[in-house]
This record gives C-alpha cells, structure tokens and sequence, in this order.
C-alpha cells in the first residue's frame, strides 16, 4: 500500500543508526566551512546542524505527542558540533525503539500516522545528509542496499511528490504522466494543474506515458533528491515532461 515502507522498518532503524554515526565519522575533524556541492550556499556545519536539530526536533515532537516544539540547531556552549549530532541521533533512536513501528503517532503524513513512519523518513534524511557530507570532504561514496534506495525512490515520489508539494501551496500548468524505473518497480508520476500523484504501478501500467526515467537503485536514488545530475538516469520519450517532474522536486525536497 502507498504510504508504507518497502522495507522492514527495522531494517531502516538500522539504516538510521548506521548512516547516522557516518555523519558524524565523516565531519569529525573536517572543515566546518567546507561547501556541499548540491547547496552551494550550505556547508558541511550547517548540514551537521540541521541533521542533528532536526533528530532533536522529532524526538520532542515524538515524547510531546503534537508537532515540534522547539528548532534546536545549536550545540549548548562549549559543546562539539559533531557529538551535537550524535546526541541527537541517540536520542531519536532511542525514542523510536521505544515503541513498535505500527504503534500510532503523530506524523505529518495522513497516510502514515505511525513510528514506522518516522523510521523510514530519518533514515533516508540520514542517508541524503550523509552523502553530502562526502561530497563535501570528497570522501568516495558509501552506496546503500539496492532495496534501501528502492524505498527511498518510493518515499521521494509517493510522500515527497505527491503530497508535499500540496502542503507548501506549489500550483501550475505542467501536466505529464512520467514513469519511475528501477530496482524491478514502476512508478507512475504525474501532474494536472494543482494535481499531484504518484504510485506504484505494475510494468503494463507504464505503457501510455510521456516518458520513463531508468537506472540503478542508488543512482534513481540520489538523482530524484537532487545529489546527482538531470543526466545521470536514462530518459526515453519526452526530456521536457521529465525535466518538469525534476523541477517540481527541487522545490517539493529544498
């Protein structure tokens, strides 16, 4: 069903762990004023602050039962940037192993009201946050699981797309129906006016589309969150209809 993981959330729980304490291996004795190269106006300290006050933010939100309490991205005088991050990063773990992934809580996603969803979510803004952090130190890339970055193509489409885009208000005139490959999965994308869908869809479903994106899970991946080049997937049929598709996501994950 649309709005769950692909994955067993556990297994993202570990992700978040894993890709977390990366984070912090990878900024520990780092420039903090180096650039990352997908947001030249960020550098590795104002990722490593945003990563750990938002691990922060949704721990509150989680103990407080209704939405963030207070943005806290500034380590408490005389405290390390990067262990800033990792005791936001046990803190969030540790709430979230508190309770089952299906148990039911606040989320800003109607068709996911459960840990599970938080999970899933700090897992992949884990991941992203981490492979900027190598880009930005030019450190070679970690890849993640093939069925990691499926789940993660299904969360930048399904959440991302479809639904962020209706709550910060984007409107316009580009209508496509696009097609996701990869990983063995389709996804079908598409936009009308203020319309915004996309979901998982068999392989014949695929068929009467303006276009279709393919490649590798990691590359689909990264590309749809912006960390790699509009050239880096493969585009069959109309580059147009998925440029807009790549336009309107730039704006749904900023």
């Amino acid at each position: 069903m649309t709005g769950r993981a692909l994955i067993d959330h556990d297994r993202l729980l570990d992700v978040l762990v894993a890709e977390g304490e990366l984070m912090a291996s990878t900024a520990d004795g780092a420039p903090a004023d180096l650039p990352v190269p997908s947001k030249p106006t960020s550098t590795l300290a104002d990722t490593v602050r945003h990563v750990g006050g938002v691990f922060r933010m949704v721990a509150a939100r989680l103990r407080g039962g209704n939405g963030p309490v207070r943005w806290e991205s500034t380590p408490p005088p005389g405290g390390a940037l990067v262990e800033f991050l990792r005791g936001g990063l046990h803190e969030l773990v540790d709430e979230l192993s508190a309770h089952p992934a299906d148990a039911v809580c606040d989320t800003w996603w109607p068709l996911d009201q459960t840990y599970g969803f938080w999970r899933r979510r700090m897992a992949h803004e884990a991941t992203m946050h981490r492979v900027d952090l190598q880009s930005a130190t030019r450190t070679p890339l970690i890849t993640v699981d093939d069925d990691v970055a499926v789940d993660g193509v299904d969360e930048a489409l399904t959440l991302w797309f479809a639904h962020r885009l209706s709550v910060i208000g984007v409107s316009g005139s580009s209508e496509f129906k696009v097609a996701v490959r990869s990983g063995g999965r389709v996804w079908l994308v598409s936009s009308h006016g203020d319309n915004k869908a996309a979901w998982r869809a068999a392989p014949v479903d695929a068929e009467s589309v303006q276009a279709t994106v393919t490649g590798e899970p990691m590359t689909v991946y990264l590309w749809l969150w912006g960390r790699l080049p509009f050239t880096a997937v493969r585009i069959t049929g109309d580059v147009d209809a998925v440029a807009a598709l790549w336009a309107l996501l730039r704006l749904a994950t900023h």
